[in-house]
């Protein structure tokens, strides 16, 4: 009976064989432009995920304000773009297990003089964020008597530092590392230590479904293994950083 159970549920799963998929395609080197095309580390991802699942991809750059709206209402299936696991989001929307886990970080100009990065020391500190982000309500939140200032993306917050308008940015690491490695980015440090916080970066980033799709969840869930399996995983980890962010 069991048996008979588990293959009627299997039955009524949906193929997939055609996923569409949203990346935010400003946040380098995770997704971006190069060459008209959208790139980066999470489209490496997601195109071996579908691979995986033998599944068609069509991924398509959407807003980061608008990410989990867009999938909600359907204009997408899934959301593959470095978005933190968190308790807020979970009300909204699903997630599969954790594909990478990177810890937040500040960065400020080299000839600062910033080194603490609590709320008691950057009061009255300017500090620059995207918006709309785990990064951006951890600020909100924690660090009252900074003045956080909002960016449309991390690259806009980045380019402020570096013109001397802001004091720090506040961003993923891996994001951050990439950026100071670019001439423009040569002019800044990370500050302070890893920010690593459950309540606003969860455990990780996952790839983003409705609640309804738990079919599709699943599948995604036995392609992450997959690729950690067989090493397609490193070989893309390898290929944008030279650490690990498993």
């Amino acid at each position: 009976m069991l048996v008979a159970g588990l293959s009627s549920q299997a039955a009524m799963a949906k193929e997939w064989k055609e996923i569409r998929i949203a990346t935010e395609g400003t946040y380098k080197p995770f997704s971006y432009i190069a060459n008209g095309k959208l790139t980066g580390f999470d489209v490496d991802i997601a195109n071996a995920l579908c691979e995986k699942m033998k599944a068609k991809c069509n991924i398509v750059s959407q807003e980061w304000d608008g990410m989990i709206p867009g999938l909600m209402s359907g204009k997408y299936d899934a959301i593959v773009a470095s978005m933190s696991i968190t308790p807020e989001r979970q009300k909204k929307i699903d997630f599969t297990d954790k594909y990478y886990a990177t810890p937040a970080r500040f960065i400020a100009t080299k000839d600062s003089d910033i080194q603490e990065t609590t709320p008691a020391s950057l009061k009255g500190v300017t500090v620059g964020v995207q918006g709309s982000t785990s990064q951006a309500t951890y600020l909100e939140d924690n660090f009252k008597d900074t003045d956080v200032k909002m960016y449309k993306t991390v690259d806009d917050a980045n380019m402020d530092l570096a013109n001397g308008r802001i004091d720090l940015v506040f961003s993923d690491a891996a994001i951050l590392s990439d950026w100071m490695k670019s001439p423009e980015g040569a002019c800044c440090k990370f500050v302070g230590g890893d920010v690593r916080d459950e309540k606003y970066f969860g455990v990780g980033k996952g790839v983003g479904v409705r609640k309804s799709d738990a079919d599709l969840r699943d599948q995604f869930n036995a392609a992450i293994k997959a690729i950690i399996a067989d090493g397609t995983f490193d070989r893309i980890n390898k290929k944008y950083f030279d650490f690990s962010i498993k």
